[in-house]
């Protein structure tokens, strides 16, 4: 009998764990919506057919949301997020027009929307945006389904532990697969940012995305080795592979082992030296994982996703109601909301249909993004800092606001925010009247300006990503100058300095929350130059509280202010290799 080769395949790892299991590959019937004239006595009847499985699509949803409240209720609010979409104008209305207008059955008027919604997607670099089409893809399939006849399919059979092998998991599979049958994921599409990496995250299910044509190079009862961490698949691996990966996956085990002890103990040095370790998060579903990490609070939760997963813009309870959550499960700690980020790469569906002008800037980085756009469209804005005034009683709240790049904004702000105070006073609503207010340093002007800035706000937020790119001139998206990205730039490190001496010049903390904040060569320098949180990515935590207890803060100071002195960035890391090799080779060789 022949027997196929082994094979590696590289994707996209989103959720941590080694697994060494056979796969089920589950592969659903295609709906090819197919075209067809109708006379025009019968189109209201297709209206309704349309309509009546919309809400049979939406009926699915809540029993499937019912049956699974008391069994996974964190990641449930996906669920939710999916009912809103079968509301939303550009899949109902739209498809609806299109029956009306050009007299055709609903599959193909439904499959123009979802043409439409995508075209707009497939302009946005952004791949946290990017990652929610594939919500508006998997409501559509369900009514798909429902308009096609088909019946509610199951996903697999037996009680043998397997791992799943997908085109895609949606979020409602991703639930329904009992924890206890299934070993891990592997999907064709998705990222680090999608709904099945967060509630695999959330499951502890190893997961790995991105592996394009998996379907077809695996088969039912094929055996591989999947590494969710570094997104690595063996396929059929030897004798000898499973034995490497074996000894591997005993290692992380030690390793975490080793982490656990960390994850709760005080952010502090050797000589007492205490820093807040916070966490970025994007969706609600990730505080379980924020928890278990150990974080002291919200660094940054970015607060697009609810704007994001629907045509229209969320109303004022739908944010409440996020924010509320978010704050009193992580209270007392801290929790630091940044206000709508949008514009450049961030477009939402309905502001390329409400505010056409945006497609057209000629350079969207330097345009209406942001706070500038906040500002522009006033309501929207004000809708957000109510929302977040009313959730700010139940836990301790602090608004970010992004790239702000001249006092005149801050004070628009702080106009805004008093005229909402006012209001809910006067309707008898309960709200935080000295709720902290912080702007985002990631522009020139805001780092000039830090010591002004200091003594208009309560803390400083630096955002390094933005921040390398705009002192840099750098589009870190463009394949010829990504390179000269860098943030050991002297540049760099010499703005994050200036405000942070700025703002402990007027008594307010500065915390960093770009990617520096979770890479450990970063982190030292950053805690040698006093800044006083860093906010990372959820499994990083342990790794930085690690580090940062094995260390001496007038060691860090002296490290910082040497790498200060290297002239590019070349350099600091040549010197950092050399320091790290010297002082923490454990804590960065088991990392």
């Amino acid at each position: 009998m022949h027997t196929q080769p082994s094979k590696i395949i590289q994707g996209i790892g989103v959720s941590p764990g080694i697994i060494i299991g056979k796969v089920v590959v589950i592969k659903r019937q295609t709906c090819r919506p197919g075209w067809y004239q109708l006379p025009p006595e019968q189109i209201q009847q297709e209206v309704q057919r349309f309509k009546d499985a919309v809400g049979g699509a939406e009926q699915e949803l809540l029993s499937l949301r019912k049956y699974f409240t008391d069994d996974l209720a964190d990641a449930l609010s996906i669920i939710d997020s999916h009912v809103l979409i079968l509301k939303d104008r550009m899949i109902v209305e739209q498809t609806i027009q299109i029956i009306e207008q050009n007299n055709v059955n609903a599959e193909w008027a439904l499959a123009q929307s979802l043409s439409q919604i995508q075209a707009k997607f497939d302009k946005i670099p952004d791949p946290y945006i990017k990652d929610r089409y594939s919500d508006v893809k998997h409501v559509a399939d369900r009514i798909y389904g429902l308009l096609f006849g088909q019946d509610p399919y199951q996903l697999i059979q037996g009680d043998e532990p397997v791992v799943v092998v997908a085109n895609d998991v949606s979020p409602e599979d991703t639930i329904r697969l009992h924890k206890e049958n299934i070993l891990a994921f592997l999907a064709e599409k998705g990222g680090q940012t999608s709904h099945t990496a967060i509630i695999a995250r959330s499951l502890n299910l190893p997961a790995v995305v991105g592996l394009e044509y998996i379907t077809g190079v695996l088969q039912t009862g094929d055996e591989v080795i999947l590494n969710g961490t570094t997104g690595e698949v063996v396929v059929r691996p030897t004798a000898e592979q499973k034995e490497q990966y074996q000894e591997y996956s005993l290692h992380n085990r030690v390793r975490d082992e080793e982490l656990a002890y960390y994850t709760h103990l005080n952010s502090e040095t050797i000589d007492g030296y205490t820093v807040r370790l916070s966490a970025n998060i994007e969706v609600t579903e990730e505080l379980p994982n924020v928890l278990q990490n150990g974080a002291e609070g919200i660094g940054l939760f970015r607060s697009e996703f609810d704007y994001f997963h629907g045509v229209s813009h969320p109303c004022e309870e739908q944010l409440y109601a996020t924010y509320k959550e978010l704050l009193a499960t992580m209270a007392p700690h801290p929790v630091t909301v940044r206000t709508l980020d949008v514009g450049g790469d961030k477009l939402m569906h309905y502001l390329s249909q409400n505010y056409s002008h945006m497609d057209d800037e000629r350079n969207p980085a330097l345009g209406l993004r942001s706070i500038r756009f906040s500002l522009y469209e006033s309501q929207l804005f004000a809708t957000q800092l109510r929302s977040l005034l009313r959730a700010s009683v139940h836990g301790r709240l602090r608004i970010l606001l992004p790239l702000v790049s001249s006092l005149n904004e801050l004070y628009q702000t702080k106009a805004i925010l008093r005229n909402i105070m006012s209001d809910l006073e006067q309707e008898g609503a309960s709200f935080t009247p000295k709720v902290e207010l912080g702007i985002m340093v990631e522009v020139p002007s805001a780092v000039i300006l830090a010591d002004v800035f200091a003594k208009e706000v309560d803390f400083f937020g630096i955002g390094t990503n933005d921040l390398i790119q705009y002192s840099l001139a750098i589009d870190r998206n463009n394949q010829f100058v990504a390179h000269m990205y860098d943030p050991f730039h002297p540049a760099v490190l010499r703005m994050i300095k200036h405000t942070v001496d700025a703002g402990h010049a007027q008594g307010i903390p500065v915390s960093v929350c770009g990617e520096m904040a979770g890479d450990l060569l970063c982190a030292p320098v950053l805690l040698g130059l006093g800044v006083d949180e860093l906010s990372m990515r959820p499994p990083v935590l342990p790794h930085v509280k690690r580090l940062l207890r094995h260390s001496r803060y007038d060691q860090l100071h002296e490290l910082a202010q040497d790498v200060l002195l290297c002239v590019d960035g070349r350099q600091a890391r040549e010197f950092l290799a050399s320091y790290f090799s010297q002082y923490y080779p454990r804590e960065i060789r088991s990392s």
